[in-house]
């Protein structure tokens, strides 16, 4: 009886080895496999750099800089011609500036043909380079000579009719200079209202000399004109959503409205004190009958 019961426990160990030795050795195969899937996917992800990775970087990044050097040899292109631009626009400026009742014709047509120079010498060569392109994107760096273009030709404009050279008008005058089968170079309306408030600058310069000439009803028609352009930008900038560089003119502005209404109420009010109307008949004159000869 001893025997049979010690060898039916000898008969459960056995089992129970076993069991535990199939156990082992299928959690030794399954570990075994997801080693073997894990080396796999990792290898897989972690893949050497071969060299046609190497030399795809380097072409991308060779490209991106001959687009940035072109970009940069434009802008610096366009910087010159925008200074060009600027410094013939104040030349015909100053030409319009010599105009007098003995020559106000000569002076005209000098000037127009001065500033027709600017336009296909100069300004051509801005619309030359920006023309099919977003030229909205180097705005900075040909805006000041734009302004200074726009401020020579209103001035003209002025002064030849008396009336105010409009966007629309500028840019068609552009028209010619553009390849008709691209994007043509259009002024935006920011460079040209920053070009108009130039403009009453010149004005106000402008009535002061015509005043000491003796042509007062000349100055109250500028003084009257540069009333109207600060009135209505004075309504306009506020809306403006970039309008920084305007806001800063508004007050330059309003500094010449003031002085020519100054030099217009002075003359009126006190007008022999202020205009040396020589050799005239005006009994407002205090040297009336005097000969230059004389002084």
């Amino acid at each position: 009886m001893l025997l049979c019961s010690s060898s039916a426990a000898i008969r459960r160990i056995s089992v129970s080895w076993l069991i535990m030795a199939n156990n082992s050795n299928f959690k030794s195969h399954r570990l075994s496999r997801s080693d073997d899937a894990a080396l796999a996917l990792e290898s897989s992800t972690k893949r050497p750099r071969t060299m046609s990775t190497h030399s795809s970087l380097k072409d991308a990044f060779s490209s991106y800089a001959d687009h940035l050097n072109a970009l940069n040899e434009k802008r610096e292109r366009i910087v010159k011609a925008s200074r060009d631009v600027t410094m013939n626009s104040k030349k015909v400026i100053f030409q319009v500036h010599r105009i007098s009742k003995a020559n106000r014709e000569e002076v005209l047509e000098k000037a127009e043909k001065d500033l027709a120079a600017v336009r296909d010498q100069h300004i051509s060569r801005l619309v030359k380079e920006l023309q099919g392109t977003d030229f909205w994107k180097l705005r900075r760096a040909y805006s000041p000579g734009v302004q200074e273009y726009v401020e020579a030709a209103t001035f003209f404009k002025f002064c030849q009719t008396g009336t105010l050279l409009n966007l629309d008008e500028i840019n068609a005058s552009l028209l010619s200079l553009s390849d008709p089968s691209l994007e043509p170079l259009q002024i935006n309306l920011l460079d040209y209202l920053l070009g108009l408030a130039d403009l009453t600058g010149e004005l106000m310069r402008l009535a002061i000399g015509r005043i000491s000439d003796g042509e007062v009803e000349y100055s109250e028609r500028i003084c009257q004109f540069v009333r109207d352009i600060y009135r209505e930008l004075t309504l306009l900038v506020p809306l403006m959503d970039d309008g920084s560089d305007m806001k800063t003119k508004m007050d330059t502005m309003l500094q010449s409205v003031v002085k020519i209404e100054n030099a217009c109420f002075s003359v009126r009010v006190r007008g022999s004190e202020y205009i040396p109307l020589l050799g005239s008949s005006d009994p407002s004159s205090f040297l009336v009958g005097v000969s230059d000869g004389e002084l």
